[in-house]
Formats: C-alpha cells, structure tokens, sequence
C-alpha cells in the first residue's frame, strides 16, 4: 500500500474512491450496507474493508 494511503477512510473519501455523492457514501454507510466504525463522533471505514465490500458487488445483478 502506498504510503500515503490512509488505512481508515473517512465518508467523504469513500465517496471519492468510489467515485458517488458523499451524500450517496453516507447513505450507504448509515444503512450498514459499507461496513464502518465509529469513533466518537468520527465514522471510518477500513479501506481493506471497502474492497472486499466492492469484491462482494461485482457479483451482484444490476438489472441487465
């Protein structure tokens, strides 16, 4: 890993990795969909964490 790449992302960064709306990230973590702890008053989600999450998507059905 670079480093420069933070281990524990905050929402906003999720949403940029992911390329969506922040608002969008948001939802996704509030509804335990992204996995995500909090610290605090602090939400961050482990970047290993979120790939595995996007591994788990590839297989799942969008409507083609």
């Amino acid at each position: 890993m670079d480093e420069h790449q933070h281990e524990w992302l905050k929402v906003p960064e999720v949403a940029e990795v992911l390329r969506i709306a922040r608002s969008r990230a948001y939802e996704l973590v509030a509804d335990g969909e992204i996995p995500a702890v909090k610290i605090g008053r602090s939400v961050r989600v482990s970047r290993k964490a979120l790939y595995r999450w996007l591994e788990d998507q590839r297989y799942v059905d969008v409507g083609r």
